[in-house]
């Protein structure tokens, strides 16, 4: 298996060595999800980070009256988990699912931990990561709350390029918060202005 990917990911914050590499991938986890797969169910206590090798996954979470609202996308080269559940190992309330077949590798919280002891640079690593999901899940409450349907929608271009014309128009109105009918005005406003 290519762990090119993952690891470039990781170059971006923290310098490893061979040894270092090699201890790193022999922890990971490799997995295939096929479409409309669970990898996490709302409820289960969250036990890995997963890093999206290819494909895209989608976290969302459904209120009480059945309506599903999705809080993130992780396609290719980006990294997904329910925080919350993870760090407190408490049931969680995200669902992640895969949006079409997706391969994911997966690095356990316990072997996160033990990564930490022995190469205590990944605490770096994760740490930057985790301040980034937070920072993006602060802007995307502060976007819900200020921002027009169309100025969520070109949010949702300029953070997801590769998605826009790659998974369901659905899934993208339940990000923003319109109706699917009202996306494909927002969309074909968006294209005559591009």
């Amino acid at each position: 298996m290519d762990h090119s990917g993952i690891l470039k990911n990781i170059s971006k914050h923290i310098s490893l060595t061979k040894a270092e590499c090699d201890h790193f991938i022999s922890l990971l986890e490799f997995k295939k999800i096929p479409a409309k797969q669970l990898l996490l169910n709302a409820g289960e206590i969250c036990k890995h980070s997963s890093y999206v090798i290819s494909g895209c996954l989608r976290g969302y979470m459904v209120d009480k009256d059945g309506f599903e609202h999705v809080l993130n996308f992780a396609p290719q080269d980006w990294w997904i988990g329910d925080m919350q559940s993870m760090i407190n190992q408490v049931p969680g309330n995200l669902n992640i699912e895969a949006l079409f077949e997706t391969e994911v590798l997966m690095l356990s919280k316990e072997h996160q931990e033990n990564l930490y002891l022995k190469i205590p640079k990944f605490e770096r690593f994760f740490r930057i990561i985790t301040e980034k999901s937070l920072i993006a899940y602060q802007q995307r409450l502060m976007d819900n709350l200020s921002l027009t349907a169309h100025d969520r929608y070109l949010k949702f271009c300029s953070t997801y390029p590769t998605l826009i014309n790659t998974i369901p128009q659905k899934q993208i109105a339940a990000y923003i918060g319109v109706t699917p009918e009202f996306l494909s005005k927002l969309k074909a406003k968006y294209l005559k202005e591009h």
